[in-house]
């Protein structure tokens, strides 16, 4: 996945770079390509902690500290609009409504409505069991299971099996969401990526 998106980033690079007949064709001028190099830069350097999936707030902290002091501001309806240029070039960027906000996938993996709904039940929390899905959405045990499973084969959740009760699937790119709130450092190392 790494090479992939390394392979794109080169690609935007040099795509952006000729500044010809297509960057002026898709809109892509120096501040979005600029600003979707470093989109990508953040999501390769957290993708081996939370599997491709980022809320747009700590992407928009992330790229506003990389872009140092004199840089031109960027807002998250920038960030938002970079990412569509970048789902416009290829698989793998996109954006799922969580709350009030987006989470910013830069994988391309498979989720359909069933994991979103997932993803926005585990928002409040940062994780989410077995037992809430089926409470919450009325789904079979299967059905949740399924989708769980599918989330933690991809990396995009991590599996707590030494939850009190039954066990928990935490979804890493909230992690960030919820640091200053109930997760202690004890609790994230029982964490099985």
């Amino acid at each position: 996945m790494s090479k992939q998106l390394e392979t794109f980033k080169t690609h935007l690079e040099e795509f952006a770079t000729g500044k010809g007949f297509w960057s002026e064709m898709l809109g892509v001028g120096d501040f979005y390509y600029e600003l979707g190099v470093q989109i990508i830069e953040v999501c390769l350097a957290l993708k081996h902690r939370n599997g491709g999936l980022i809320t747009l707030d700590e992407l928009h902290q992330r790229v506003l500290k990389g872009r140092g002091k004199f840089a031109q501001d960027v807002s998250q309806d920038d960030l938002v609009r970079a990412i569509k240029k970048l789902k416009a070039m290829g698989n793998g960027f996109g954006m799922i409504p969580v709350g009030g906000s987006y989470l910013v996938q830069s994988v391309p993996a498979e989720l359909n409505m069933d994991h979103t709904v997932v993803l926005q039940l585990a928002e409040k929390k940062g994780y989410v069991t077995v037992s809430e899905i089926k409470e919450s959405l009325k789904w079979e045990t299967e059905r949740a299971g399924h989708v769980l499973d599918h989330l933690l084969k991809e990396g995009l959740a991590w599996l707590d099996t030494q939850a009190s009760g039954e066990s928990q699937y935490w979804l890493p790119a909230l992690f960030s969401e919820l640091s200053s709130q109930d997760v202690t450092p004890e609790e994230a190392n029982q964490m099985v990526p």
